[in-house]
């Protein structure tokens, strides 16, 4: 049985549901400070990384991320990390946009270990997978109020490399 075979049937007649389609939107470059370790929670290791700069670029449009962020981390002990990063973007045309990137990161933990000491690691040994939200005074660009986006990414010692798509 496949996941497919537990829907029930469209109503006769029904137009089929259209399947969601991914367009890219963006590619960023986060730099990244030292993690500030809050310490032991009851859910996990609480930390705090702090956000230092970096760009974006999309299709005919760049932005620089503002310092002052933070990516505020829950690493569980499964492996799990929950992730939550709060930063801005300028554009070149001088729009400030916020950006609210909730994502789940995990991997085997030899792997996860060595990329919360801050080590490199091979990308392809995690998933890494986010939603960002974006929030913007500009009229411009408020049309991003109104779509999803999900992405992926990869952690690096000194930065996040980050690709996002506007789910159509």
């Amino acid at each position: 049985m496949t996941a497919h075979d537990a829907l029930p049937p469209l109503p006769t007649g029904a137009a089929p549901l259209a399947v969601p389609a991914l367009d890219h939107f963006a590619d960023l470059s986060v730099e990244v400070g030292t993690p500030q370790h809050v310490g032991a929670v009851p859910r996990g290791i609480r930390r705090l990384v702090p956000i230092l700069g970096g760009t974006a670029r999309g299709h005919g449009w760049r932005a620089r991320v503002l310092p002052g962020g933070a990516d505020f981390q829950l690493l569980l002990p499964d492996g799990l990390s929950e992730l939550d990063a709060r930063y801005t973007l300028e554009t070149d045309a001088g729009d400030l946009v916020f950006v609210q990137n909730h994502a789940l990161r995990c991997g085997p933990p030899d792997v996860m270990a060595r990329l919360a000491r801050g080590e490199p690691v091979d990308a392809s040994l995690v998933y890494f997978r986010c939603a960002p939200r974006f929030e913007t005074a500009s009229p411009a660009l408020a049309w991003l109020h109104r779509r999803l986006f999900l992405g992926t990414g990869a952690r690096h010692p000194d930065r996040v490399e980050m690709r996002f798509f506007v789910v159509g």
